[in-house]
């Protein structure tokens, strides 16, 4: 499959197994300290490319070491990144995790994320690809009113489409992710976005609230597990225990997985199983792509489990 990414770019400063979390006036100390790729397109792109598929993206970053260093990521991992825009008038944007095993908290400067706008997106960008994936609806303000036409272009191109919300910092979530959806082919909120973006407590209502006609809603619910509605029937895969490291990108890295074994049309269970497994090994090392498993990886993580 071939699979275009439009998104943001920007590394990750991971502080790693906090000794208490920090609060203001006090310093607090970490077990590490990694700069890694961060921004969730990217680390979706990232699994993608990880599991066999051909990934491109497009995406505006500064001329800058953090722009560098992203780009640089990506194109050793066979990613085509001739997309990519180095516009001298903005700085990369950077998030700063401060991670446990148990959460994360997350700082981050928008940068080029904040002014890309893909106004260079045109009809042609979408040409010999399968799908679009999208993600970070809140934070990329300049992007945000744009997306509906941008999976329009894709549909038009015989492309499907996918969106992943991210968090809204404001926490007003607004109308327009909604009317978004309209043109989403998949939908990947976490039980936190599942909840704003609809108003429902119960996910079950939730989904049956999203349900359009068109857009598959896959939500991730954590140590819960994922669950979505198909075909008027609610179905749930349940987490695969591990020992998490670090869960930095585990919802992208599921993502990834999910899309896999959509785009070639697996059964809706083992899609969810499938994105369940490339989650869960996703946790076993510190970074959004530390752990990113091969399609034969989490095919042999599966069967190991099938056998418990």
């Amino acid at each position: 499959m071939k699979i275009l990414v439009i998104g943001e770019l920007n590394p990750d400063l991971i502080l790693q197994n906090y000794s208490s979390f920090p609060e203001l006036g006090k310093e607090v100390t970490v077990e590490d300290c990694v700069l890694t790729m961060g921004s969730a397109t990217a680390i979706c792109a990232m699994a993608l490319a990880k599991l066999g598929d051909q990934v491109g993206f497009v995406t505006k970053v500064g001329p800058d070491t953090y722009g560098d260093f992203c780009t640089g990521i990506l194109k050793n991992a066979g990613i085509d990144v001739s997309q990519i825009e180095h516009d001298p008038a903005t700085k990369t944007g950077i998030t700063v995790s401060v991670s446990s095993s148990r959460d994360r908290a997350l700082v981050t400067y928008l940068g080029a994320m904040g002014v890309f706008d893909a106004r260079n997106v045109t009809p042609e960008v979408f040409e010999s690809y399968d799908h679009l994936h999208m993600s970070t609806y809140f934070l990329q303000t300049s992007l945000r009113p744009h997306f509906a036409r941008i999976m329009r272009m894709a549909h038009s191109k015989g492309l499907t489409t996918s969106l992943d919300p991210g968090f809204d910092p404001s926490e007003t979530w607004g109308t327009d992710l909604r009317e978004t959806l309209l043109d989403a082919d998949v939908f990947f909120p976490n039980e936190v976005e599942l909840r704003g973006v609809t108003g429902e407590e119960n996910e079950e209502q939730a989904l049956r609230s999203l349900a359009n006609g068109r857009t598959l809603t896959v939500a991730k619910l954590g140590s819960r597990g994922c669950m979505t509605l198909f075909e008027g029937r609610i179905r749930k895969q349940a987490p695969f225990p591990v020992e998490p490291v670090d869960t930095t990108g585990a919802g992208d890295t599921f993502n990834a997985g999910f899309l896999h074994t959509w785009l070639r049309r697996e059964p809706i269970e083992q899609c969810l199983r499938f994105a369940a497994a490339c989650g869960a090994l996703s946790t076993l090392a510190s970074g959004g792509t530390g752990n990113q498993p091969t399609e034969s990886q989490a095919l042999e993580f599966l069967r190991e489990r099938a056998k418990v």
